[in-house]
Order: C-alpha cells, then sequence, then structure tokens
C-alpha cells in the first residue's frame, strides 16, 4: 500500500535554525506550529480555507495533541503526512505523522475541527460539498 492509500495530505518543510531550542533539538511549540501548517494545508485542499473567505463558513480547531516520538534536529527537512481519523454530523478528526528525513515517525499528532459557521457564531453540520471533497482526497 502506497502512501497515497494511506494519507490524504502530505506537506514537506524545511526545518529552521530558529526553531531550535537550548539543547540543540526542535522546540516542542514547533511541532504545534507542524500540525497547523498540514492542517491548514488540508483544509485548503478540501476547500475549507476558500468558503471561509466567501461565506465565513469553515472550520475552527477543536482540541489537538502532540505525541512527541523522538527529537528533530538542524539541519534536516521533515514530512507531515495527513489523514481522515473521522467524520460525524459537525465534526472531523485528522491524524498526523511527522516523519524526520530518515522517514522514522518523530510525531504523531491528533486534531479535532468542528465545521463553524463565523455568521451565526454556532457550528453547523458538515455540508454534502465538503464530504465530497473530502472523499475525493481519500479516494485519490
Amino acid at each position: 500500500m502506497n502512501d497515497s492509500q494511506i494519507y490524504n495530505s502530505i506537506l514537506e518543510l524545511r526545518i529552521d535554525w530558529s526553531e531550535l531550542d537550548l539543547f540543540g533539538h526542535v522546540n516542542n511549540v514547533m511541532y504545534f506550529k507542524y500540525l497547523q501548517a498540514a492542517r491548514v494545508n488540508y483544509w485548503d485542499r478540501t476547500g475549507l480555507s476558500e468558503s471561509y473567505e466567501r461565506d465565513r463558513l469553515g472550520a475552527m480547531l477543536l482540541s489537538t495533541h502532540c505525541l512527541f516520538k523522538q527529537p528533530l534536529f538542524y539541519p534536516g527537512k521533515i514530512t507531515i503526512k495527513t489523514k481522515l481519523e473521522f467524520i460525524k454530523n459537525t465534526s472531523f478528526g485528522l491524524q498526523h505523522h511527522i516523519f524526520n528525513d530518515k522517514n522514522e515517525i518523530a510525531a504523531i499528532g491528533d486534531d479535532v475541527i468542528v465545521f463553524y459557521d463565523y455568521n451565526l457564531n454556532q457550528k453547523s453540520n458538515i455540508p454534502e460539498w465538503l464530504r465530497k471533497n473530502i472523499d475525493h482526497l481519500i479516494l485519490g
């Protein structure tokens, strides 16, 4: 099974020297920045970002979690691979695997996202167009 059958979105990033902490490895806060980049990439690919800009209907992060498996170092690159974990009436979950440049898992992140109507300031049912766009990412 190849990555496109497992992961719905893949993002590559370069580790910057400014992301290091006193101990010479990537600071734990930066992992959440990487998760955010992967999450927004997923939103862009599914049309959520465009929907927000056009209609103020989009995504809101409900929760995020990161399990740190091993440190990341500069210089280096990471690859963040994202897959859909679940989809319900008003929310969906993403799981992100952060790989180092040796293709080893450095961290696993989990997000819960709600579809949100920013006009009414309340969550809303996930529309059919978004379900289709998510399915399109899954099926390729």
